[in-house]
C-alpha cells in the first residue's frame, strides 16, 4: 500500500517564500497548501481534508500569528502548528508556544530554514501521533477498568445472593434440631456467612468496589448480630464508636469475621445466663497510620490465656484472621475483657 502523502498549509502573505517552501517540503514528501491570511487558513481548515500540519508566520496581513493560535483552540483536533518568526524575537517565540505551538523556525531565505522548518513538522507530527496514541491507550484503560467494575459489581451481587440463599438453608437446618449446642453452632454459622456476606452486599451497592467504608459495614452487621443475639436470649447491648475509613475489601471481610466472633462470645460468655451489659466495638485511625479494632466488655473477663470456654473455634477463628491481617489479638484482662488489634490497611 503507498504511503500517504501529509498535507502542511503552509500560512504567510509572503507569495515567493511560500513557494520555497512548497518545494523544500516537497522534496520531503509533503503536499504543501499556501494561504496568504489567517481568514484563508481558516477558510482552509473549514472546507475539509486532513490537514496534517501547519507552519504559520508571525506578521499576517490583518494580525498575527498569535491570533491565529488563539482562534485555533476552539477547533476540534486542531493540527500541530510549528511558528515562523524573524531572528531576535525570542519573546514571540515564547508567545507562541505558550498559545499552543508545537515548535517554532526561526525565518530566514536560505536552505537552513527550509531544512529546519522541515525538522520541525516531522517532529510535532510524531509527538501528535505520540500524544494520540497515549490518549486512545488511557482511553481504552479507562474503559477496560470501567467495564471491569461493573462485572464486579454483578460479581459481588451473586456472591451476596449466594451466601444468603446458603444463610436461609441453615437457618432452615437449624429450625428442625433439637439438639440446643447444634442449634447454637448452626446460628453462629450464620452469623459469620452473615459477615462475609455484609461485605458483598456493600461492594455491590457502592461506586467502589476496591474497598469498604467500615463504620457503615460494623454498624449494618452488628445490629442484625444484636437482634439474632436478642432473639436467642441474651440481654446484652452492642455500642459501636467506627470512624468512616475505607478499608480494602479482603481485610474488611477479616474484620467483619472477627468482629462477628469476638461480640458473639462476649454475648455468650462475658454477659452468662442473659445478663445485660454493653459489648463496645471501635475502629481507628492511629497516629502511625495503622488501624486499631477494639472488642471490650464490662463481664466476667477473659486474658486469652488458659482453655477457652465452648469449643475453643472462635478464638481460632479470631488468631487466624488476625494472621491474615498481619499482627495478632491482643487480650486485655481488666474489668471485663478487651481484644485488640492493631493493623495495617
Amino acid at each position: 500500500m503507498p504511503q500517504q502523502v501529509l498535507t502542511v498549509l503552509y500560512i504567510d502573505d509572503d507569495p515567493a517564500l511560500a513557494r520555497l517552501v512548497q518545494r523544500g517540503l516537497g522534496r520531503r514528501g509533503y503536499l504543501v497548501e499556501t494561504a496568504g491570511s489567517a481568514e484563508e487558513g481558516f477558510a482552509r481548515l473549514a472546507k475539509g481534508g486532513e490537514v496534517a500540519a501547519i507552519a504559520l508566520d508571525h506578521f499576517l496581513p490583518t494580525g498575527t500569528g498569535l491570533d491565529f493560535l488563539k482562534a485555533l483552540r476552539s477547533h476540534e483536533s486542531a493540527p500541530p502548528v510549528v511558528y515562523v518568526t524573524a531572528s531576535g524575537e525570542t519573546s514571540v517565540a515564547v508567545a507562541a508556544l505558550k498559545e499552543g505551538a508545537a515548535d517554532y523556525v526561526i525565518k530566514t531565505v536560505d536552505d537552513e530554514f527550509l531544512e529546519l522548518l522541515g525538522t520541525a513538522i516531522d517532529q510535532s507530527l510524531e509527538t501528535a501521533r505520540l500524544k494520540r496514541e497515549r490518549a486512545t491507550a488511557e482511553r481504552e484503560v479507562r474503559e477496560a477498568r470501567d467495564r471491569a467494575e461493573v462485572l464486579l459489581h454483578e460479581v459481588n451481587h451473586r456472591v451476596a445472593n449466594s451466601l444468603m440463599l446458603v444463610n436461609a438453608l441453615v437457618r432452615m437446618q437449624s429450625s428442625t434440631t433439637t439438639d440446643p449446642a447444634l442449634r447454637d453452632a448452626l446460628t453462629e454459622i450464620q452469623s459469620r456467612i452473615t459477615a462475609i456476606a455484609g461485605v458483598h452486599r456493600r461492594l455491590y451497592t457502592s461506586e467502589n468496589v476496591r474497598s469498604v467504608e467500615i463504620a457503615e459495614y460494623l454498624i449494618g452487621l452488628l445490629r442484625e448480630l444484636e437482634s439474632t443475639m436478642k432473639a436467642a436470649g441474651h440481654g446484652a447491648t452492642v455500642v459501636v464508636n467506627a470512624e468512616p475509613i475505607h478499608v480494602p475489601t479482603e481485610k474488611a471481610i477479616s474484620v467483619g469475621v472477627t468482629v462477628t466472633e469476638l461480640v458473639t462470645n462476649a454475648f455468650k460468655y462475658a454477659y452468662p445466663g442473659g445478663s445485660a451489659g454493653e459489648v463496645r466495638v471501635s475502629f481507628a485511625r492511629l497516629p502511625n497510620g495503622r488501624c486499631s479494632l477494639k472488642v471490650e466488655d464490662d463481664g466476667i473477663g477473659w486474658d486469652g490465656a488458659g482453655t477457652p470456654k465452648g469449643t475453643g473455634l472462635g478464638t481460632r477463628i479470631v488468631n487466624a484472621m488476625a494472621r491474615g491481617l498481619g499482627c495478632t489479638a491482643e487480650y486485655r484482662l481488666g474489668k471485663g475483657c478487651t481484644v485488640a488489634l492493631e493493623f495495617e490497611i
